[in-house]
């Protein structure tokens, strides 16, 4: 039993050792074989993540010389008659069913990966705050929304991962303020915040309010009481 053991064992360290190192360029491969290798490589990465795949990710799989972004063209198009796509987002990239897919997916009840987690009306609203005020305070989103922010609210976001902490307030007892994080762009589909509509316009629907941030700050003792 234990030869048997040690021989599989030695088989095992030299199947790994046979493996050699990654190989990213394929010399060896005619030039169109390695460029669909390459492709098959990138979009095996992206398929198997679960968050947007960045640009140096990639990198490490193609050779030194590969272009990402023609790769990336050529899978888009490779995808076009599809019911799922290659997006752009987070600053990275992922797969994504097609939006008229929606309504077939919710009726097939098919558990899914990914996507926003479900939010209250509010919670929506105050996340939809920090995306366009951060870094801000939960005392600065209190007065933007006329009642109190919990800390439940804002550990539910945290919790599903679209804030995080950011830098303290220069405000007086230094309050934590908060930023929203690569999962919330993911989440609802951003490559960066420029893409969040524009402010004004929910400023004039009356959602948000920008002299709510900037009226006077709230007492010292109401912003030392945040986390």
């Amino acid at each position: 039993m234990a030869g048997s053991i040690a021989a599989r064992s030695s088989r095992s360290k030299t199947n790994v050792r046979d493996e050699g190192p990654f190989d990213r360029e394929l010399e060896d491969l005619p030039a169109e074989m390695r460029w669909r290798e390459w492709m098959m490589r990138v979009e095996a990465v992206i398929f198997a993540s679960t968050e947007p795949v960045s640009r140096e990710t990639l990198a490490r799989v193609v050779g030194k010389d590969c272009s990402i972004d023609l790769l990336i063209d050529d899978l888009i198009e490779e995808l076009r008659d599809r019911p799922y796509e290659l997006v752009s987002v987070a600053s990275g990239w992922q797969h994504r069913t097609r939006s008229r897919f929606a309504e077939t997916i919710r009726a097939s009840s098919a558990p899914t990966r990914g996507g926003a987690a479900a939010l209250s009306e509010f919670e929506a609203m105050v996340l939809m705050a920090v995306g366009y005020f951060q870094p801000v305070t939960r005392g600065e989103l209190s007065k933007i929304f006329g009642r109190e922010v919990s800390r439940d609210t804002i550990g539910n976001l945290r919790g599903a991962g679209f804030i995080g902490s950011g830098p303290r307030s220069p405000t007086p007892g230094a309050p934590y303020t908060y930023v929203t994080t690569k999962h919330f762009l993911s989440a609802f589909g951003m490559e960066t915040l420029r893409d969040l509509p524009d402010v004004e316009a929910l400023e004039d629907a009356g959602l948000l309010s920008r002299r709510a941030v900037q009226s006077e700050p709230l007492s010292a003792e109401v912003e030392s009481e945040e986390e």
